[in-house]
């Protein structure tokens, strides 16, 4: 029995065509693919993308900021940050921040399925099943958008978002300063030979991520502080996916990780 080849990394955000991303919270889009949509858009490619919610909840001091303002303030964020990338066909779903589990999932993904068909993308970035980081509204967002994916587009290219190896390497110091995995076996250490696609940004790319990422200051403010500029361009300055499609052997639920609490 012979084995067929695995499909070379794609290295190049052009080759993609048309790139949808569907992400649970603002921000999600900006950590895990804001070079690449950035470099697709450079190339002339169109980019779209799907917020499920507004991060209302996202935050450790609920006095300062309540859920209705911080809605208000993340919507303004994320506008800023996804015009940084060049990204202006954006789509919110109106899901409540850490409510996606409890949501319809036939009518999210009716909905999301709408979207999909009208903008046919060639490529469909999101989490995978681990949720990236564990979070249980990453989680559903990537079962929304898979089952969305096989009804409206199943020709068009699935990529997860996920973390390399050398990643985990420089992350693990920061432990302690600022984790954000919330479940056991994140974050991911993917090995070379997983990826279906991995995105180097050069230096120039790298500012505008940083550029979008800042944005979002609500979110990231305290990550920048807590790290410092140089390490949060470190560890950002690579975008790396698996392959979504199960019918892909050997990529799709690769890892060890627990459906979050």
């Amino acid at each position: 029995m012979t084995t067929a080849p695995a499909a070379p990394v794609i290295t190049d955000p052009a080759e993609l065509g048309t790139v949808l991303g569907i992400w649970a919270h603002p921000d999600d889009e900006a950590f895990l693919a804001g070079g690449l949509m950035a470099a697709a858009r450079a190339a002339g490619s169109r980019v779209a993308c799907i917020t499920a919610t507004l991060g209302e909840q996202g935050t450790d001091d609920p006095q300062r900021w309540p859920p209705r303002r911080l809605a208000t303030v993340r919507r303004m964020e994320l506008r800023a940050s996804l015009a940084a990338l060049d990204v202006t066909e954006h789509h919110l779903l109106g899901v409540a921040d850490g409510g996606c589990a409890a949501e319809s999932a036939a009518a999210r993904v009716a909905q999301i399925g709408e979207i999909v068909d009208a903008v046919a993308p060639d490529t469909i970035v999101t989490f995978g099943p681990d949720g990236y980081t564990g979070h249980e509204d990453h989680q559903t967002v990537s079962a929304w958008a898979g089952a969305a994916r096989e009804i409206a587009a199943p020709g068009a290219r699935l990529l997860h978002a996920t973390s390399t190896e050398e990643f985990v390497r420089r992350w693990s110091p920061a432990r302690d300063a600022f984790d954000i995995f919330l479940a056991d076996g994140l974050p991911l250490a993917t090995p070379p030979s997983a990826l279906a696609a991995r995105f180097d940004l050069d230096p120039s790319l790298v500012e505008v991520k940083l550029v979008a990422l800042r944005a979002q200051a609500t979110q990231t403010r305290g990550l920048f502080a807590a790290v410092g500029e140089d390490r949060v361009r470190e560890w950002f300055s690579t975008e790396a996916f698996v392959s979504g499609d199960t019918r892909d052997t050997g990529t799709a639920g690769w890892g060890t990780w627990r459906v979050a609490a």
